[in-house]
């Protein structure tokens, strides 16, 4: 980048860091959201209210239902990596 240049687009250069900071949020946002182990924990979660009467079959089985697609459909073009 040219100083003209530099000098020109520096009024821009705060949108440009809050638009990367917005995207740092979402890929460690969709990184928790997708990890195997929060997915797990979820279910877990979902057996004890179950037990406890919190929770029907019906709604418990939609809520695994959906952890399961949740699994089974992670972005792997994103970077995403297991831990």
């Amino acid at each position: 980048m040219g100083l003209l240049s530099g000098l020109l687009t520096l009024p821009v250069a705060p949108l440009r860091g809050v638009a990367r900071i917005a995207e740092l949020l979402r890929d460690q946002a969709e990184r928790q959201y997708y990890d195997p182990a929060t997915i797990r924990r979820e279910l877990e979660e979902i057996d004890r209210a179950r037990a406890e009467g919190a929770l029907t079959d019906a709604e418990a089985s939609t809520m695994e239902d959906e952890l399961v697609a949740r699994l089974v459909d992670r972005p792997h073009d994103r970077g995403y990596q297991e831990h």
